[in-house]
């Protein structure tokens, strides 16, 4: 089924209809609390869905549904929650003056992607905070931002993955009007908007759809509790609700692409799963605007069947995280070995993680106790996210810490050039580029004192493999919060402005190498060196080559590269005194005869001359 869901004006008019799912109500009321007090009887259709058309709806105006004279609930599919998830609900215009339609979206294999989280970016902590900012991203040479989940949330901290109003922009961030000036700003400066959206599970407080009908199901369970119901009896129209969501976001937002959070919790067994059927809508919406959309997976199966096309039995998602890429460099730099690290830490996991994609693809992990994961050999490298640190990552260690806490400098930046110049597509987390020192806490903002409680409790227990010395820090103290926000004084340090002119060098030549045109299979090779921990990176297109050579070992490492044909010319060199390194020269030029001699922790880049 395809059906309509919320407030919505009809065309040109100050008509709205109001429509919800509540299949086992015998009476439902549309319940208007401003500008006038009034109760409008609905109608009922053979799916359960209820509606109600109103004349004279103003912009703004407050609703609630009201299901067999019980207390008034907002709205499941509310646009605005100006008050929060427990108020009423506000209508919201689609009108909105945008100077976008010259924009067709950026191709999904040019992508260099930046993760931000609203409320910790900038001092704001809003969306006009971001907007203020772009210019920076553009200097730096980003051409996409992914921003975590903005839907409704309860208070005004939150990471956003607690929504409960999926349909609603988070008020404290500015609301819709500031979200669409935002993305009309990104657009305008060349840069696409992926929205980090949530479909496997519903945060605890503010969520009332348990209430309206089967949104839920006993069938299967999630790290979060109940799970949606995509495939139990009365599941066609929770499948349409967040249906309709992707494709609100898509088409009413001008969103570019939605980042789907933890896909391989959305449990459906049905004869065509929900994700399936999401790709499916959105290929044909693309295809119906002309504008170029994708969707993003988180999906720690390796399990190639979420991305591989529809035709060949998958599911149709144009790419995905890769978190075993973190892993395999996370682990070998730091050493660490503790949780699911444990899988980590030899050199040959970060070979596999170049060459095979899925370090773990069938064979045993020690961690899960079994053989795991699949091949990624027919997917091509643009299906692929990589990143050397993101909020999961960070957020989810017990002191928040970044990288640049855990590491040298000189390992900082090879870290950097590992995935910014891989032949996969190239994940930043803010700060990063400048080397941002402050913690990044999970945090929250709930009314509910034994909800509070019951948080501060879970993060000491789930994360507890990764917990160092000291005490968690309070995720509902707004001092973790604050703590979370970024320094954007980073010029006054040397150190940081090196790391910032490094990381713009980076992406200048990721973005102006023909070589990542091409992202088959065939485009890419690596040679590696495991005796004396190095790697290089030779990507390839036609008769242009370009290579980065990196040394990941604490020693000085000689390496000769006999397979290399032709000369080479460099372009970068990590350890050069501009970025704060030791200052060694390697050669301008060289060619397959010589030995090149790299310092510990150092990327060099050459270019075929």
């Amino acid at each position: 089924m395809k059906k309509p869901i919320g407030a919505q004006y009809t065309s040109g008019s100050d008509k709205c209809i109001f429509t919800v799912w509540a299949p086992e109500a015998g009476e439902v009321n549309l319940i208007i609390e401003k500008p006038v007090n009034k109760s409008v009887p609905m109608d009922k259709d053979d799916w359960g869905h209820w509606k109600a058309e109103v004349q004279g709806i103003e912009e703004g105006t407050l609703y609630k549904y009201q299901i067999d004279g019980n207390n008034p609930l907002p709205d499941p599919a509310s646009r605005y929650q100006p008050e929060g998830p427990h108020g009423p609900s506000a209508v919201v215009s689609a009108g909105f003056k945008w100077t976008d339609t010259d924009w067709k979206g950026i191709d999904q294999k040019d992508l260099i992607i930046y993760e931000l989280h609203v409320g910790t970016f900038s001092p704001e902590g809003t969306f006009e905070g971001v907007e203020k900012k772009l210019d920076h991203l553009v200097d730096l040479g980003i051409n996409a931002i992914e921003i975590m989940p903005v839907a409704q949330f309860p208070g005004n901290r939150n990471w956003g993955y607690d929504g409960v109003d999926i349909f609603a922009v988070q008020n404290s961030y500015g609301g819709p009007e500031a979200f669409k000036k935002l993305i009309n700003s990104c657009h305008k400066k060349v840069i696409a908007v992926i929205l980090d959206v949530v479909y496997n599970h519903m945060g605890p407080e503010g969520n009332y759809l348990s209430q309206f009908g089967p949104y839920f199901t006993d069938k299967y369970q999630t790290p979060w509790g109940q799970a949606l119901n995509f495939d139990d009896a009365c599941s066609d129209p929770v499948r349409n609700f967040f249906l309709q969501n992707a494709l609100m976001w898509l088409r009413d937002y001008h969103i570019d692409g939605l980042r789907l959070d933890a896909v391989h919790a959305i449990k459906d067994l049905g004869a065509e799963h929900f994700l399936a059927k999401l790709s499916k809508e959105v290929d044909a919406l693309q295809k119906e605007t002309g504008q170029k959309h994708f969707l993003i997976a988180e999906v720690d199966l390796n399990d190639n069947r979420f991305i591989s096309g529809r035709e060949k039995g998958g599911f149709g998602l144009h790419s995905q995280w890769v978190d075993e890429f973190h892993h395999a460099i996370h682990a070998w730099l730091t050493g660490e070995k503790i949780g699911y690290y444990s899988d980590f830490g030899d050199f040959e996991h970060l070979i596999r993680a170049y060459r095979d994609t899925y370090v773990y693809n069938g064979v045993y992990s020690p961690h899960r106790k079994k053989l795991f994961g699949s091949s990624a050999a027919e997917n091509p490298y643009h299906q692929f996210v990589v990143f050397a640190q993101n909020h999961d990552q960070t957020g989810n260690r017990m002191l928040g810490e970044r990288l640049s806490q855990l590491v040298s400098f000189d390992a900082q930046k090879v870290a950097a050039a590992a995935y910014i110049l891989s032949p996969y597509l190239p994940m930043l987390f803010m700060g990063e580029e400048w080397g941002e020192k402050a913690p990044f806490y999970y945090f929250v903002s709930h009314t509910d004192p034994d909800l509070v409680e019951a948080v501060r409790n879970g993060r000491k227990n789930e994360f507890a493999d990764f917990h160092g010395e000291g005490e968690t820090p309070d995720p509902q103290s707004e001092e973790t919060f604050m703590a979370s926000k970024l320094n954007w004084d980073f010029r006054k340090n040397s150190e940081h402005e090196a790391m910032w002119n490094y990381y713009k060098k980076l992406i200048e030549i990721r973005k102006t190498s023909k070589v990542y045109e091409a992202t088959d299979r065939s485009s890419f090779n690596l040679i590696a060196r495991e005796d004396i921990a190095c790697l290089a990176l030779v990507k390839k297109q036609g008769n242009q080559s370009l290579i980065t050579i990196i040394n990941l070992g604490k020693n000085e490492a000689s390496l000769s590269l006999k397979e290399l044909e032709g000369n080479w010319k460099l372009l970068l060199n990590s350890d050069d005194a501009a970025y704060k390194g030791g200052g060694s020269a390697p050669a301008e030029q060289i060619n397959g005869e010589q030995t090149l001699v790299l310092p510990p922790f150092t990327a060099v880049v050459y270019k075929k001359i």
